[in-house]
């Protein structure tokens, strides 16, 4: 059946231009240029999903979508926005909005937003003549998982994680991976640890083949997450492309890699938000957008020669393996000690039960130190484990090697900026982000030799 689209703005050029699309591509459309029309024409054609624009006279889009949804329940609407915000966004999400997108409108994106509200329509409907009503989008709710339902435990040893390493030899036949992006756009708020601003996210699935992108919520500029875009490593990983920042990126990007979402636009204000200091909130977030599988594919990125980076007693080394391992050796200071970690990356579930949680952390002297240089600003009792004196401050440790685990968690992030998940066992001692980007340039020259 021919499905009917419901397309509401108040500029005509940007009307007919997206109902043009749309009928190019088999769908009925029908239009409304104002907030009090669009009421009429969605009760008169009950469409199967509605676009509209968040800025218009009269009756603006936010209370359009609230009384769509009083009518309709279960009806798509799609916001559409030439000046979004974070507070926007979050507002027309909480309404019940299906998706968010941003003028300029990409053609890709328009018409995979609209396909992607069809058919959670359709699912809608399915569920209601079956009686089985059965929303993916609702609440994220947590649950622990046993470690005996986890297919890639832990490991405390080297020689333990190297021995998992060989005896997975034959699991990896190819290395063709479908590129991931989210189900729907996502709004999470929060504070960026060293900015101390306050901040958000937004979350916006994209088409395969376009990366993962960061970008300014007030511009179009945005910076790829790549190597190539590092401005800085202290104290966190930063990427610049001209006016386009990213700061404090790594967590987020460790869910990434662990999730494997491989396109997604990522819209902030310069920082990502710290949330608890952890990467769990990020995980929640993608678990609840839902993470679709797109037809094209990418290869895995598989190392296949040992390379090193020494600087004075910290060394880091990758070399080949059949799956995604790390261990990770650090020396701190009482409380902290010696602690040493391994963990294989074979899945999404183990990455959330065991990495996931850990905390960043830091030494009270240090956080003065990083105040007097204008950072730290969104340093707080409740985001972060604060040591001094030989004793935790201010919380309980959620594993008795916290601070390994969150160390494996900002390697992960890293990793992921060679814009492909990684294959290979890396050997960490005492190392961080500095480290981890010097090797990452190793490799990607490695790369590039075998490809001249």
């Amino acid at each position: 059946m021919e499905k009917k689209i419901l397309v509401v703005d108040d500029e005509e050029r940007v009307l007919q231009s997206i109902a043009g699309v749309l009928e190019d591509e088999g769908y009925r459309v029908a239009t409304a240029r104002s907030g009090e029309e669009a009421i009429g024409v969605f009760q008169r054609e009950e469409p199967d999903v509605a676009l509209v624009d968040i800025w218009m006279p009269g009756i603006d889009g936010i209370e359009v979508l609230k009384r769509l949804k009083w009518i309709a329940p279960d009806c798509q609407v799609i916001m559409i926005s030439g000046h979004a915000t974070i507070s926007t966004a979050m507002t027309a999400v909480k309404l019940g909005a299906f998706d968010f997108i941003e003028k300029p409108l990409s053609l890709d994106v328009l018409l995979m937003t609209v396909r992607r509200a069809i058919d959670r329509q359709q699912e809608l409907l399915s569920a209601q003549r079956s009686e089985e009503i059965v929303v993916e989008d609702s609440a994220f709710t947590t649950r622990s998982v046993p470690l005996n339902e986890l297919t890639g435990p832990p490991f405390t040893s080297l020689r333990e994680a190297i021995s998992l390493s060989q005896r997975t030899s034959k699991k990896k036949e190819s290395t063709l991976l479908h590129q991931r992006t989210l189900k729907r756009s996502m709004v999470l708020y929060g504070t960026g640890l060293h900015s101390g601003m306050k901040t958000g996210l937004l979350l916006q699935p994209l088409p395969p083949n376009s990366g993962i992108l960061f970008g300014n919520i007030s511009s179009d500029e945005v910076v790829p997450a790549h190597l190539d875009y590092v401005q800085t490593t202290e104290f966190a990983t930063s990427l610049r492309k001209g006016r386009a920042v990213a700061r404090t990126i790594e967590h987020l990007m460790a869910v990434l890699h662990a999730y494997r979402i491989t396109n997604l636009m990522v819209k902030m204000i310069e920082e990502i938000p710290v949330m608890d200091g952890s990467a769990l909130e990020f995980c929640k977030v993608i678990e609840e957008a839902g993470v679709e599988e797109q037809e094209e594919s990418l290869e895995e990125l598989v190392i296949d020669q040992r390379l090193e980076v020494v600087h004075g007693n910290k060394s880091l080394v990758v070399e080949p393996a059949d799956l995604f391992l790390i261990y990770f050796f650090l020396d701190y200071p009482p409380p902290i000690g010696q602690q040493g970690f391994a963990f294989a990356l074979e899945n999404e579930k183990v990455f959330r039960d065991q990495i996931a949680p850990a905390r960043t952390f830091g030494f009270l002297k240090d956080v003065e130190m990083l105040e007097r240089m204008g950072m730290g600003g969104g340093g707080r009792l409740h985001n972060f484990i604060l040591l001094d004196d030989e004793k935790i401050v201010n919380t309980e440790l959620r594993f008795s090697d916290e601070f390994v685990r969150h160390k494996i968690l900002d390697l992960i992030g890293d990793f992921y900026l060679l814009n492909r998940p990684v294959r290979g066992r890396v050997m960490a001692r005492l190392t961080g982000h500095t480290e981890n980007i010097a090797l990452l340039k190793k490799i990607q020259e490695a790369i590039r030799e075998k490809e001249r």
